[in-house]
C-alpha cells in the first residue's frame, strides 16, 4: 500500500499496519495472499510443483543429471544461492554432458511465468505454444517450481489435446 494510506490507516486507530512498497502487482506476483473479484480463479501459484532439482553454475552435469533423473526428472534447473533461476538443463544437456559444468552447457535465462497469472489463461497459452513444462519465479526472480501443462489443464477442466489443429475455424454445413 501507499505510504499515505498507511499513514491513514495508523491515523484511524490501526496498529498493524505495514507499507509494501513494491506494490500489489508485484505481491500478487510473490505468490501472496490475494483478494477481490479474481481471487476465487486458480492462478499458477496454486498448480506448481515445488520439487523441481536444482543444481549450481560449477556443477557438474552428470551429478545434477543423476540426482534430476533419480528424482523422475528429464530437466535441472540451475539456481544461485539464492535460488534465482540462473538457466535451465534441459534432457539433451543432461544426456550429452556429464563432465562438464552447468554453467556451460545450460539454456541462459529462460523464460518464467509468475505465480499469479490466470491458470485457464496459462494452460491455454501453453496448449497454443505447445510447451510442456514452464519455470515459476518470484518477481525476484527466485524459483518457485515448474508448472506442467497437463496440470493446468486438468485443473481447468480441460482434456489434453493430442494435436493442435491450427486450420481456420469452418463453420459447419
Amino acid at each position: 500500500m501507499s505510504a499515505r494510506a498507511a499513514w491513514r490507516l495508523e491515523s484511524l486507530g490501526f496498529t498493524q499496519v505495514y507499507r509494501y512498497p513494491a506494490g500489489k502487482m508485484d505481491w500478487f506476483a510473490n505468490g501472496l495472499a490475494r483478494e477481490g473479484t479474481l481471487a476465487g480463479f486458480p492462478v499458477v501459484g496454486d498448480a506448481v510443483r515445488r520439487d523441481v532439482p536444482t543444481c549450481r553454475l560449477d556443477e557438474r552435469v552428470g551429478d545434477a543429471s543423476d540426482r534430476a533423473r533419480a528424482a523422475g526428472w528429464d530437466m535441472c534447473v540451475v539456481v544461485s544461492d539464492r535460488r534465482i533461476v540462473l538457466g535451465v538443463l534441459r534432457k539433451p544437456a543432461l544426456d550429452a554432458a556429464s563432465t562438464a559444468r552447468a554453467e556451460d552447457v545450460m539454456e541462459a535465462g529462460p523464460t518464467t511465468f509468475r505465480p499469479n497469472e490466470l491458470l485457464a489463461d496459462t494452460a491455454l497459452r501453453l496448449t497454443q505454444a505447445g510447451v510442456a513444462r514452464v519455470l515459476v519465479t518470484a518477481s525476484n526472480g527466485e524459483l518457485l517450481g515448474v508448472l506442467e501443462r497437463s496440470e493446468a489443464v486438468r485443473r481447468t477442466g480441460g482434456a489434453e489435446p493430442t494435436a493442435i489443429d491450427r486450420s481456420p475455424a469452418r463453420s459447419p454445413g
